[in-house]
């Protein structure tokens, strides 16, 4: 059974907060965790009750080949890129979170930032060495080929460094 990998908790959360309920499009759970077997696989399973429509909702990750352990939040992985989100994802994440930055809390503006830099370097990570922008194959979502398709220079390298520089520099400005 080959099970969709989620690095970190942060990672897992946030894809499944883009993956409402099916019956009621909520994203409202209470999830909760546990490591099981999944069909002879160690997985991490998450399940909850939609509170909207009360649909039962489960879905399982398979575990990372390494351990992802760093300080702060939002961790979303290591070194090597999501094979849960792809990069159009990661970009529509970053815009987002920068596009709802609260205006009247100091830290909750902060966080916001911290999190969309951290779905720009994301983003970052698909780009092979010596490469100049994100590859084709890292878009297989509708979302996230939908985000490349309506400006696909926003995946060149010096561009999305720009994007997550200026996102840092306005959170430390905060």
């Amino acid at each position: 059974m080959v099970l969709p990998v989620a690095r970190t908790r942060d990672e897992a959360h946030l894809y499944l907060d883009l993956h409402p309920c099916a019956a009621c499009g909520s994203v409202e759970v209470s999830w909760e965790d546990a490591l099981v077997n999944a069909g002879g696989v160690a997985a991490t399973r998450y399940s909850g009750v939609c509170p909207g429509c009360g649909a039962a909702r489960r879905y399982e990750f398979g575990l990372p080949e390494r351990e992802v352990v760093a300080p702060g939040f939002p961790v979303f992985g290591g070194a090597e890129p999501s094979r849960l989100l792809d990069a159009g994802e990661w970009l529509w994440v970053a815009d987002l979170t920068a596009g709802n930055v609260p205006s009247g809390d100091r830290g909750a503006a902060r966080q916001a930032l911290v999190v969309a830099v951290a779905a720009v370097e994301e983003v970052v990570k698909f780009v092979p060495p010596g490469a100049d922008r994100v590859p084709d194959e890292a878009f297989w979502s509708d979302r996230g080929r939908r985000v490349r398709a309506a400006e696909p220079g926003r995946f060149q390298v010096d561009r999305l460094l720009v994007v997550r520089d200026t996102y840092r520099d306005l959170g430390e400005h905060r």
